[in-house]
């Protein structure tokens, strides 16, 4: 008589695929926590130091709770240094290079991605090329320029050089690229110009690339630190960046003031990409920046 046996069912621990993304998955948060952290450490170290005293900080300053800590560097430096005055400063260019940023690279964008002119190829070569050519190559160009039109120490001296951000114009177009052509046509049809159809049709659409061209024109802003050296020579006129470096004194370093001093020029910061950050990645993943 035959028996026959049926083959034995081996286990098996899953596809290969859930493990390799499982895996990969995991790699990608110690990624980011590195890289957290290496932004965190800083951060907290600044703030530790700028709640304790200078002899502290002297004796031992390694020691994070030695001495205690005290919000006397805080008014010190508020009270000592103007930087209420480089706060506005910060504020106001920031706001206005915003807006013309927005503004003009929006127009060039939508310029790009549905006119059609003869020298459109150039302009975009030329475009493509202020991406490459380094910021610190145009500051002597730029304050020979900007002497000559008697616009050095003003607001205008630092918003205007902002306008022209290859970045943003690329970030419009891309997002206008994106936009169906049909919807175009169809008002064109209805009798719409481009300027209408740019104004009401366009730009109601594109608010993901306007916050995350906005976010960033703000934080670049609010971050220079060359062109306002040179450009602003009063003290009360200068930004917050600038004001920064000029409490750093070689002889005589008081290490708590210069600390709040810095947390106080970067909580704003901190401020607008918690709020917005919802936008910023939103305006990212439809723009075309992949």
């Amino acid at each position: 008589m035959i028996t026959i046996t049926e083959p034995q069912q081996t286990a098996t621990a899953g596809p290969p695929t859930a493990n390799g993304a499982k895996l990969f998955n995991q790699l990608c948060g110690v990624c980011l926590t590195l890289f957290a952290l290496i932004w965190l450490v800083p951060f907290a170290w600044a703030l530790i130091t700028s709640l304790r005293s200078d002899g502290s900080i002297t004796q031992k300053p390694t020691s994070p709770f030695a001495g205690g800590w005290s919000l006397h560097a805080y008014s010190y430096a508020w009270d000592n240094y103007p930087i209420g005055s480089w706060y506005l400063n910060s504020l106001v260019i920031s706001v206005l290079a915003v807006v013309f940023t927005v503004a003009f690279c929006s127009m060039a964008g939508f310029a790009l991605a549905f006119l059609r002119f003869r020298v459109r190829a150039a302009v975009m070569a030329l475009v493509a090329a202020g991406l490459m050519l380094p910021s610190e190559a145009l500051v002597l160009p730029q304050f020979i320029e900007y002497r000559s039109l008697h616009l050095l120490g003003t607001y205008w001296a630092l918003v205007l050089p902002s306008v022209a951000a290859p970045v943003s114009v690329f970030v419009f177009h891309s997002f206008f690229r994106g936009i169906p052509i049909p919807l175009i046509e169809a008002a064109r049809i209805d009798g719409a110009s481009w300027w209408r159809v740019y104004s009401t049709v366009c730009m109601p659409i594109c608010r993901p690339a306007v916050s995350t061209v906005a976010i960033l024109t703000f934080i670049s802003s609010w971050n220079s630190f060359l062109w306002p050296l040179l450009v602003l020579n009063q003290t009360k006129s200068q930004t917050i960046p600038v004001g920064l470096a000029s409490l750093v004194n070689n002889s005589n370093i008081q290490y708590a003031e210069v600390m709040a001093s810095s947390v106080l020029g970067f909580l704003p910061l901190i401020a607008v990409f918690l709020v917005f950050q919802r936008q910023i990645v939103q305006g990212i993943a439809t723009t075309g920046i992949k």
